[in-house]
């Protein structure tokens, strides 16, 4: 009798050999159903230890993975991100006919990479499903921020002020000695250091002169930002200091109407008095007479 063990090495080889050929049978009726011009091989995804199956590309990310390499032999002087607008232009006047080939594709390995998917995270213990889960919402908040700051370059958000040091790197970086910019840096932070009190006092005043430039232009862009409804992209310390402002402002007024009220209050009786007064003396008067 077989050992319990070579028995089961013998049924994962089986396993593994039926998932391979039905994966190459899978390839090989897709490639005869779209044109060999349009369609790359659609990578059969297997079963990740270290990690999950990757997202297929959508058709347009499939055209330009087509097209990039042959517009960059046609045109090797256009630079990188040029070949991808002309890549764009080309596909917006596409009709959906010549794009059909490449979104059948992105739908059949997507299908595809949805079993993976599956397959994958059957696999997973309960604490690698956690950790996925936090790098996901890692991912997630990464995402987030960079739109976030995309957002706020679009609408003209003033830069924030540079320390010295920042002024001094960004001078004399060029002539910094070093290969790579890591190598620079470090060879700045060096020369930084070595630099006289009276020599970083030139870059410390410059630093000081950048903090109100962009106390300024802060302050003119968030007055902006409240005129168009977005109050949401405002400091956190400004809106407290608006707040303490309106709120200095609203006991002010309610003061300044106690003290006027009072003030009336006391005309009014002051006015009063001198009416009884008036009144009792012209009553004597009118007395004596009789």
């Amino acid at each position: 009798m077989a050992p319990l063990s070579l028995v089961t090495a013998s049924v994962s080889l089986l396993a593994k050999s039926f998932s391979v050929l039905s994966c190459t049978s899978s390839l090989a009726r897709y490639s005869s159903v779209l044109p060999t011009a349009y369609v790359s091989t659609v990578r059969c995804l297997t079963t990740q230890t270290s990690g999950p199956p990757k997202r297929p590309l959508n058709g347009y990310m499939r055209y330009v993975q087509q097209q990039q390499p042959i517009m960059t032999r046609q045109n090797p002087e256009i630079k990188a991100n040029d070949i991808i607008r002309k890549i764009a232009q080309q596909w917006r006047i596409m009709t959906p006919e010549q794009k059909q080939p490449f979104e059948e594709a992105s739908q059949q390995a997507r299908k595809q990479f949805k079993v993976e998917l599956q397959r994958y995270q059957a696999q997973l213990t309960p604490a690698q499903v956690e950790q996925e889960a936090l790098e996901k919402r890692q991912r997630m908040a990464k995402r987030k921020a960079i739109r976030k700051k995309r957002e706020l370059t679009n609408l003209g958000k003033p830069k924030r002020p540079r320390s010295p040091f920042n002024i001094f790197m960004s001078e004399h970086f060029e002539e910094a000695r070093g290969t790579t910019t890591q190598a620079k840096m470090k060879s700045l932070l060096e020369d930084w250091r070595n630099l006289f009190s009276h020599q970083k006092q030139v870059y410390t005043q410059l630093a000081e002169d950048d903090k109100i430039r962009y106390k300024n232009e802060i302050k003119s862009w968030e007055d902006h930002m409240v005129e168009i409804g977005r109050e949401d992209l405002i400091r956190e310390q400004t809106l407290s200091t608006k707040k303490k402002l309106a709120t200095r402002a609203a006991k002010t007024g309610t003061k300044k109407a106690q003290a006027a009220n009072k003030a009336s209050a006391t005309g009014k009786s002051k006015t009063n008095e001198k009416a009884a007064k008036s009144s009792s003396t012209k009553t004597v008067r009118t007395t004596k007479k009789t």
